[in-house]
């Protein structure tokens, strides 16, 4: 089993779990097994109690594991299934190591960083290279070289890569060229530093990916090499894409990393084949249509809140051949200057998760416009539960229902917490979290779109459509046609006679990829596609991206 370690330096957000999801595509396509992880330094347990403006999306696994949204990265760039045990932060370990303290197992010992945190990451990699059955296991070190709160990481491995052997481990190092512009030049120095501050820590990157604005010359290649110790083949230019995210493999194997990665590692095995993500990256750059859609959010001004929303729309218009321009509505200008001026002339709304009441009711709105004009509707998570509120106070007459969430006295509580969340207290993983089953009905568009009977999707939320109103919705139209296979709870819900009104209680989103887009979001572009053409707002056969 081989193991590549990916480091970052100069500044965050670099784009380290990018260029590991990457590489692990590159590496997949040369017929090798690949799994990911991502050590945080932070010293939550998971991010699930953190704010998205701190954090960004949460990304929840199969198995309800909340994690990083580089997480995400890695499950749409490969095949690979992940698992809790592939996101492990500092507050895990330390509360690891303190859980054994406490229990004996390090009695007579003094407790120490080495060896003892160490030891839980060495665990931890072991670990999922065992479960996983891997060739190559990539681990991604969040935070930037030098951060004290990563050391113990970057220690970890470097002892790592010390145990396994020579070529059975290799370093690469993500950092970043700065174009100066009064200079009219780009400067090697920030790397440089970079490097020499990891190699302070005893690790020697093989391969550096100097992340640029710009085209790096022989000349600056030739520097990088020299002052970091590396092959001039190993400096590996990672300008910014153009287009799209997906362009990146491509970008990648031009510059050959995946023969270098192969090559050092002692990997016999073939080229690999991109035919499948260059007509990926055709129908992305040159979509035959393209698309106005909205997405109604409350953290609309942070693009990584709705990483994976915004990423499964891309993927569904590869599939209908449709390039899709996503207007971000913040739901507080919907509640200032109504739905009509905020979502007037758009193919499709979309209503994502999120929590707390600020922007609620401009989300009301949204679904209400939806229903009303004709307009195709995808409600996520929050979503689903803003079009149920918005059905009871306009069609059904209850003009006071609400969310429990957000009103706890409302008298006619349509959304209400899960019986088994009442006397939950810590907010850490106590979520109804993870993938479960769901029945379809018979007939029903949903059943439809899967072409299955049962699905399975992953949950994140605390509340759930109230089963007391279910037949006073259904005898106004109002289908419910999923629901969960074990405690019966309302999953998905459709209003049979509008062009595509849909919204589901999971997250469909974080099972989308762009090689497999979502039938929910597949399907909701095709009928936002179908809307706008009759309404005379859709552009054919673009041959620029216009992005």
């Amino acid at each position: 089993m081989k193991y590549l370690f990916v480091t970052g330096g100069v500044i965050s957000s670099l784009g380290k779990g990018l260029t590991a999801a990457a590489l692990g595509t590159l590496l997949e396509s040369r017929g090798l097994k690949v799994t990911l992880q991502k050590f945080d330094p932070y010293l939550n347990v998971d991010p699930g109690t953190m704010s998205p403006y701190q954090h960004g999306e949460v990304y929840v696994l199969n198995d309800g594991a909340e994690t990083d949204l580089d997480l995400g990265h890695y499950e749409r760039f490969t095949n690979t299934s992940l698992s809790r045990f592939n996101n492990l932060t500092s507050g895990q370990v330390y509360q690891t190591v303190l859980d054994k303290e406490r229990r004996g197992e390090y009695l007579g010992k003094t407790v120490q960083v080495i060896p003892h945190v160490t030891n839980e990451i060495h665990n931890r990699i072991y670990e999922i290279g065992e479960q996983s059955k891997a060739d190559v296991v990539i681990t991604e070190i969040g935070g930037t070289t030098g951060d004290i709160e990563g050391l113990p990481f970057l220690e970890a491995i470097r002892e790592f890569a010390l145990e396994i052997g020579r070529h059975n481990a290799l370093f690469l190092h993500v950092t970043f060229v700065p174009y100066i512009k009064a200079a009219g030049e780009l400067k090697t120095k920030p790397t440089q530093q970079s490097v020499a501050k990891l190699r302070e820590i005893g690790i020697m990157p093989q391969i550096v990916v100097a992340r640029s604005e710009h085209h790096l010359n022989k000349e600056i290649r030739q520097k990088i090499s020299l002052f970091c110790n590396v092959p001039y083949e190993a400096v590996i230019e990672e300008k910014d894409v153009d287009h799209s995210i997906y362009e990146l493999p491509l970008m990648l194997q031009r510059e050959r990393l995946d023969e270098l990665v192969c090559d050092y590692l002692g990997l016999d095995v073939p080229t690999a084949d991109m035919r499948h993500w260059q007509e990926i990256i055709r129908k992305l750059i040159a979509p035959q249509h393209r698309l106005r859609i909205a997405v109604v959010g409350k953290y609309i001004d942070l693009n990584d809140a709705y990483k994976s929303v915004y990423e499964a729309i891309i993927h569904a218009g590869v599939a209908n051949d449709c390039g899709v321009d996503i207007e971000k509505v913040d739901a507080g200008d919907i509640e200032k200057y109504g739905p009509e001026k905020m979502l007037r002339g758009l193919g499709g709304i979309l209503v994502p998760g999120g929590f707390g009441e600020r922007g609620v009711e401009g989300k009301i709105q949204a679904a209400r416009y939806a229903r009303e004009q004709g307009v195709p509707y995808l409600g996520l998570c929050l979503g689903m539960q803003i079009a149920t509120v918005e059905f009871a106070r306009n069609v059904l007459g209850l003009k006071k229902a609400h969310s429990t969430e957000f009103d706890p006295d409302t008298p006619d509580p349509v959304i209400a917490l899960l019986d088994e969340q009442k006397e939950v207290t810590r907010k850490g993983g106590t979520m109804r979290l993870g993938a479960q089953s769901c029945e379809l009905k018979v007939g029903s568009r949903a059943a439809h779109l899967y072409g299955a009977f049962i699905v399975e999707e992953r949950h994140r939320h605390r509340y759930e459509f109230n089963s007391e109103y279910q037949e006073r919705f259904e005898a106004a139209g109002f289908v419910f046609s999923g629901i969960s296979a074990e405690q019966k709870l309302v999953e998905l819900v459709e209003i049979s006679d509008h062009p595509f009104y849909l919204a589901c209680q999971f997250h469909p989103e974080f099972q989308s990829k762009p090689s497999a887009p979502h039938p929910l979001f597949k399907s909701f572009i095709a009928a936002a596609f179908t809307y706008a053409t009759h309404s005379h707002q859709v552009t054919a056969k673009r041959v620029d991206s216009g992005r």
